[in-house]
């Protein structure tokens, strides 16, 4: 890595301008959190909100609720599109005080959809809806969240700062996971099932207006600000113009999210319904498991955030995909050995998989110039994510139950890795290199 390139060294931080580093970690980490929280309750509550909102038999109901799950994921691109170069176009922080106030709104209004046995089709119909809103508003949050992180990050520590977005990441969903847990254990099965699930979807709206006030106190970042002033009349980013210009960075940032969010979504959403359906574990066991998993997952994130400034990203994402590829079916095979097992097998993947989850916000918004870093970002990431990622709980389960075997997530794991791979291939090094520079070396022309 060349230090030379380096602009904003954190040396030169002032006092002032370290408090609003920490205050900007701290409102785009907060915002991560609501939006896995959501998602926590959701992947964790499953089985409850599948036997609330949908008929059939338990098997069907859940494969129609992991439906539900994905169908939020292919809304993500929508959003994409509206809020990313709104946000390159108004400012970072407008963008992200609405999409907080939206989607904990919609969390909320999951909370009061009446159960199917009271209005009948209306119960999937209604979640189908805000699980959409949901994910529109989810299209401009992660990309916003993590740019405004990276862009007021000092150049030699954007690893380690932007790791803590990931730490609010798995903060907020093993704190949703916790809640259906101690709710589960202290309500009982069935006032679970009858209005128990519900609590955890309304705790989401103070939570929200918590996060959408911080962030309304935050300045845009100085960057962002700079941009602003250098160009007079300015207009948002076409998806033409980025497809034009950018098009190697939305292709490599759009192969890395495969690897990154198949493993993701099948660690953390599906593995609490794989562990009770297909393993046999019981609820409570395979709510346990992945929440302690987590809590290492955190331990581990900001140190290997703050590896990545030392050695690069590259180096880190190839050990963790390698890794992966190599051990994810063994790994498997151990956590269907019962509950210690899988215990051992998901810390282990977990810890695995930290290398990519800690330099996401270091790594993909440097791939694009300030002037359309939000929209690239956001549309590359959440494109991929609708198609790989939240589909991947519904895909995991339904090859299982084409083929019987219970390896097929790894099976898609290890497929997700390749492609990240080859995506690897084609990654610029940016650790420790100012924002200001164009990794891709492509210039924009501001008369476009």
């Amino acid at each position: 890595m060349d230090k030379s390139v380096t602009i904003n060294a954190s040396e030169h931080l002032s006092s002032s301008e370290k408090t609003q580093l920490h205050r900007a970690v701290g409102a785009s980490a907060l915002g991560n959190a609501v939006e896995w929280f959501d998602y926590g309750i959701y992947a964790y509550g499953v089985t409850y909100i599948s036997a609330a909102l949908f008929p059939g038999e338990a098997e069907e109901a859940v494969l129609f609720a992991l439906a539900t799950f994905a169908i939020s994921f292919l809304v993500r691109p929508l959003g994409g599109l509206f809020w990313g170069p709104l946000g390159d176009s108004i400012g970072r922080k407008s963008v992200l005080a609405m999409t907080i106030l939206l989607m904990a709104g919609a969390t909320v209004a999951v909370g009061f959809i009446p159960s199917y046995s009271d209005i009948g089709f209306w119960a999937p119909t209604l979640l189908v809806f805000f699980r959409m809103l949901q994910g529109f508003s989810t299209g401009g949050e992660y990309g916003g969240a993590a740019t405004f992180m990276a862009e007021y990050a000092p150049d030699d520590q954007r690893g380690f700062y932007g790791s803590f977005l990931e730490f609010g990441t798995l903060a907020g969903f093993s704190f949703g996971a916790t809640l259906m847990l101690l709710f589960s254990f202290y309500l009982g099965s069935d006032a679970m099932h009858d209005w128990g699930w519900r609590i955890p979807f309304l705790i989401a709206g103070p939570i929200g207006l918590i996060g959408m006030y911080v962030r309304s106190k935050m300045e845009d970042t100085p960057i962002f600000r700079e941009e602003m002033a250098a160009v007079e009349h300015r207009k948002p980013p076409t998806i033409g113009y980025l497809t034009r210009h950018f098009w190697r960075p939305l292709l490599v940032v759009g192969g890395l999210v495969v690897a990154l969010n198949v493993v993701n979504y099948s660690l953390l959403s599906y593995m609490p319904t794989y562990l009770q359906r297909r393993i046999g574990l019981t609820d409570e066991q395979a709510l346990l498991i992945p929440i302690i998993g987590m809590v290492f997952m955190m331990l581990f994130i900001p140190f290997a955030g703050a590896l990545s400034d030392r050695v690069g990203r590259r180096p880190m994402w190839k050990w963790s995909l390698i890794s992966l590829f190599i051990l994810v079916a063994p790994l498997y095979i151990l956590i269907g050995t019962g509950f210690v097992g899988a215990m051992i097998g998901f810390i282990l993947l977990g810890l695995l998989y930290v290398p990519q989850l800690a330099t996401i916000s270091a790594t993909f918004p440097a791939m694009f110039p300030t002037a359309v870093r939000f929209a690239g970002f956001a549309i590359a990431y959440n494109v991929s994510t609708s198609l790989f990622g939240g589909t991947a709980p519904m895909i995991g389960s339904g090859l299982i139950s084409i083929t019987g075997n219970p390896l097929m997530p790894a099976f898609y794991m290890m497929l997700a890795c390749l492609v990240g791979l080859v995506a690897l291939r084609y990654m610029p090094e940016t650790a420790g290199r100012s924002l200001r520079d164009d990794p891709f070396a492509r210039k924009i022309n501001r008369s476009e």
